[in-house]
């Protein structure tokens, strides 16, 4: 109570101030600016923290332990202090900002309608991209696993799209999300984020963390996803699986002896260079962020190697949290995957975030899940 009165003080002293420095004719600048450090970090951080987690029950573990590390990393001088510029936070996409699987992967949905369904493609799709669309088509249908799949995918995502500019290729996938998702009433495949989660990047945005998204989906997919959506972030800050992009008339000319010039436009070369996932996200961290992050948000064993990376020898405190698929009222769950999220977090010390307990909604009002 004392430091708030001293506060209410330094306000109401702050308002005469100014009031008579108004009459005087004086210009009075940053008065409020002045006092920001007379109030704690503790209220700081919960005065932002209250509207930014909402949709976070007030018992949930994951929130307590974000807010928490918040708070203290946030207060200068103290021993947990982080500087702004060494704020990174890193994202998994898929079942952990975005509804992971309806009955499939987003990226994997889109070239089963590619290949198998869209009547501008479907006739010239190759012998290998028509296999690999059927092997989705029927693991959609049974939960039929294929080895290898994670790939060929990648390989038929490249050469289906192939010669597509940067815009076409985001042009589809805007118009691809505007489907209706088979598994919801009231949502279109576009607006599969959980929205406590999409709050979790606004609080860290808004105590000065630089976002990245390192997801195990084709780059340029996951930027038309995030583009034009409730997740505003630029597309420097989306990292996945790769592609070749070359100039329309380079053919097979090695990049070291073509010369784009002003004639030419960016388009999708075919060839399908990496999956994102597991050891390969660390890879990539490390290439295109060049520094480690301080907190870490997945949700697979595809994560784990970029959740014991970032907690792993860190020079600042970190954390890492991992959601656990164990809503099947709201969502599409799966109780046994979300056990044994469960159980590796217990070994490795990762926060378990349970979207069944920790969560006042996921999708928002308006959606309710009816099942596969």
């Amino acid at each position: 109570m004392k430091n708030r009165s001293n506060t209410a003080a330094v306000i109401i002293s702050a308002i005469s101030l100014g009031i008579a420095a108004a009459a005087a004719g004086i210009i009075v600048k940053n008065v409020f600016t002045a006092k920001a450090s007379s109030v704690p970090a503790e209220e700081t951080a919960e005065s932002i923290s209250a509207p930014a987690l909402s949709l976070w029950t007030d018992s949930a573990p994951a929130k307590q332990k974000l807010t928490e590390y918040i708070t203290a990393i946030t207060a200068e001088g103290g021993e947990d202090y982080i500087p702004p510029e060494d704020r990174i936070a890193v994202f998994d996409l898929d079942g952990t900002l975005f509804c992971e699987t309806d009955p499939n992967y987003f990226d994997y949905t889109l070239l089963k309608y590619r290949v198998l369904e869209d009547p501008d493609y479907k006739d010239k799709a190759s012998d290998f991209e028509k296999e690999t669309a059927e092997k989705i088509k029927r693991q959609n249908e049974t939960g039929e696993s294929f080895k290898g799949l994670e790939t060929d995918h990648g390989k038929a995502v490249a050469s289906a799209f192939a010669g597509m500019t940067m815009d076409e290729f985001n042009d589809y996938i805007q118009e691809f999300k505007q489907q209706d998702m088979p598994s919801y009433e009231g949502m279109k495949r576009g607006e599969g984020f959980y929205k406590p989660m999409l709050e979790v990047v606004d609080y860290l945005k808004k105590n000065d963390f630089t976002v990245y998204i390192v997801s195990g989906t084709d780059r340029f997919i996951v930027r038309g996803i995030v583009h034009d959506s409730a997740l505003d972030l630029p597309n420097r800050c989306v990292i996945g699986s790769d592609e070749s992009v070359v100039a329309p008339d380079q053919g097979d000319t090695d990049g070291l002896e073509y010369v784009y010039d002003d004639n030419d436009k960016l388009v999708l070369g075919g060839d399908f260079l990496i999956k994102n996932l597991k050891m390969n996200k660390v890879t990539v961290i490390n290439q295109e962020i060049g520094q480690q992050p301080v907190l870490s948000f997945g949700n697979s064993s595809g994560d784990a190697s970029m959740a014991e990376y970032v907690t792993s020898g860190n020079k600042y405190r970190s954390l890492a949290f991992m959601l656990c698929c164990d809503d099947t009222e709201r969502e599409n769950g799966n109780e046994e995957k979300a056990q044994k999220m469960y159980d590796m977090c217990e070994e490795f010390d990762w926060v378990p975030v349970s979207m069944k307990n920790d969560w006042t909604t996921i999708y928002g009002d308006g959606v309710t899940y009816i099942g596969r």
